[in-house]
């Protein structure tokens, strides 16, 4: 079974920082490009940041930068998204996903999504 699982979510105080992690399952993610992805209640889906299969990264989010980091480590088959000076607008439920080779444009598909993980910024 092909799955993607994330992990590392939870209450986490303004100013934190915390760590997802995305890891796969029945693949590998060498040949892959992998997107975060967040959404907050009542708000759309938010593309954050995606990492193409030689390491290169886009960023989609103008609200994390400088804050988020993504990376990845094939050997773990693993893809993390490293968060920083967490605030609460940061709140929100978040995902990763799989697609071959390149990071799309805004919008462009993904293969292969998880189920999510909560991150929750409050005092």
């Amino acid at each position: 079974q092909l799955q993607l699982v994330e992990s590392g979510g939870g209450l986490v105080q303004p100013g934190g920082s915390l760590r997802l992690s995305c890891a796969a399952s029945g693949f590998t993610l060498d040949r892959k490009a992998i997107g975060w992805f967040r959404q907050a209640p009542g708000k759309e889906r938010e593309e954050v940041l995606c990492i193409n299969e030689r390491g290169g990264t886009t960023n989609y989010a103008d609200s994390v930068k400088g804050r988020f980091t993504i990376s990845r480590d094939n050997a773990k088959n693993t893809v993390y998204l490293q968060m920083n000076s967490l605030n609460p607008e940061d709140t929100a439920v978040y995902y990763c996903a799989a697609r071959y080779y390149v990071c799309p444009a805004v919008g462009g598909r993904y293969d292969y999504w998880g189920q999510g993980t909560q991150v929750t910024v409050s005092s």
